[in-house]
């Protein structure tokens, strides 16, 4: 006898954004999914994310190569580079939402930018301190997580919500 039918096969759940469908799983309960444009968004947020990388470090190695800056103090202007980088590129092409409010968007990703850059730090540690990977390796496999797990959803769901259907 086949499962019983969910009423979430063919219609996402009560609040879900349009983007995200429910698919059933083996047992019959309903499984949610990315639908086709939440996979554009999360591709436009992985090419963003590596765009305010290349911002981030290209600022950091040109301020200590050709200034002579403190490699401390160019990473913190990379990283604020880096950030206003990203948030731009959220409001404007990732998500799309330039017609909400400025100072709240930003006010939350900063929020979202913290908690960020506390999983990045807790992650290196158990990945390089407690695991013994090489350091930039796990910085690499860490930010992809965090990325993929923390940031894009936060954005997405919280940052730059505004106008979306709730």
């Amino acid at each position: 006898m086949p499962p019983p039918a969910t009423r979430f096969a063919d219609s996402p759940p009560d609040g879900a954004p349009p983007s995200v469908r429910a698919a059933p799983s083996s047992g019959g309960a309903a499984v949610r999914v990315l639908g086709g444009a939440a996979w554009r968004t999360l591709g436009r947020h992985q090419i963003g994310s590596l765009v305010a990388t290349a911002v981030d470090f290209g600022t950091m190695i040109a301020f200590v190569e050709l200034l002579g800056i403190s490699a401390v103090r160019a990473t913190a202007l990379g990283a604020a580079l880096g950030g206003i980088a990203n948030f731009s590129l959220g409001r404007t092409w990732i998500f799309r939402h330039q017609s909400g409010r400025l100072g709240g968007q930003a006010a939350r990703y900063a929020l979202v930018s913290a908690a960020g850059a506390g999983w990045n730090a807790l992650g290196e540690h158990v990945v390089h301190d407690r695991a013994h990977i090489q350091y930039i390796v796990a910085r690499a496999l860490v930010s992809i997580v965090v990325s993929l797990l923390w940031n894009y959803p936060m954005q997405r769901e919280f940052v730059f919500r505004e106008g979306r259907a709730r």
